[in-house]
């Protein structure tokens, strides 16, 4: 059974080659997106991977990372056209899986959607605020002059913001593997609903809301598994990026029953590195 991978990267060259080194297989396409603002080579790409074009100048909590992963879910269909998922990746992440489980694991689960996510509400993922109120992403000074006025009013009023047509938000990971059906659709609502769309440039961390309520807004949305089966540590006190991970973190990872873990560091993760390496060695052999 094809899977592709999609990576978003944006820095260290060694490190996501050698994530697209560890997914070279026969069942296996790898697509990449590097960042624009990036000093990435894109001469210097594992010739195994296959370029997201255009590339977009990505920047974090805003609209350009939907942007990304829109360009490049569009080129892997019209280019891809038999495949079972799209599992997208960041290029720290890690594989735990040596090949040959992966895709076992992948086919035992390809019945699913496997998607974190959760209804945004109290007693839900409480964020409301990332859509009831107006985020920007760059922009000039009385951009962000008129966004700071539109929030004062809506606060004085007791307003929210809704989503446009009848979209119920949901939210979880940015990470996730989505067939290649469910995909479709999801570019399919994305397309008939430009409202929803125009909506979403001006939601803080939209890769964390889009396309989650886009698939429980289709009818895939019986399929989702709520895991991406991804071993990720939060530090505590809502920190906004998770823990790079190290050599103490190994024996959570070992326990977990993630198929990657994120986010490692080549300096950083010096020293987990060789040892994860050591493991999934010894998994294939088992």
């Amino acid at each position: 059974m094809k899977q592709v991978f999609l990576i978003c990267a944006h820095k260290d060259m060694d490190q996501l080659n050698a994530l697209v080194e560890a997914l070279s297989d026969p069942d296996f396409t790898v697509y990449v997106h590097l960042d624009r603002k990036s000093t990435l080579d894109p001469a210097a790409l594992h010739p195994a991977a296959r370029r997201v074009a255009p590339r977009i100048d990505v920047r974090w909590g805003g609209f350009s990372q939907v942007q990304a992963t829109l360009v490049s879910l569009r080129q892997i269909l019209r280019e891809q056209p038999d495949f079972d998922k799209v599992v997208f990746l960041s290029a720290q992440d890690f594989p735990l899986l040596p090949n040959a489980l992966l895709k076992r694991e992948l086919a035992r689960l390809k019945d699913h959607e496997l998607l974190e996510t959760a209804p945004i509400r109290p007693g839900g993922w409480n964020v409301g605020f990332r859509y009831q109120f107006f985020h920007r992403e760059g922009g000039g000074r009385l951009e962000r002059l008129a966004c700071a006025l539109a929030n004062r009013a809506l606060r004085l009023s007791g307003r929210r913001r809704r989503l446009p047509d009848g979209f119920v938000p949901h939210g979880g990971s940015s990470w996730w593997a989505l067939s290649r059906a469910c995909l479709a659709e999801v570019l399919q609502l994305a397309d008939s609903h430009p409202r929803l769309m125009r909506s979403m440039r001006t939601v803080q961390c939209p890769d964390e809301m889009l396309f989650q309520t886009l698939v429980m807004h289709s009818r895939f949305a019986g399929r989702v598994l709520s895991d991406n089966y991804r071993y990720v540590q939060w530090p505590e006190h809502g920190a906004r990026n998770p823990k790079v991970l190290d050599s103490g973190d190994f024996e959570r990872i070992r326990a977990s029953n993630a198929h990657f873990c994120r986010k490692l560091d080549s300096q950083a993760s010096a020293a987990l590195l060789p040892v994860l390496v050591q493991w999934k060695e010894s998994r294939a052999a088992a």
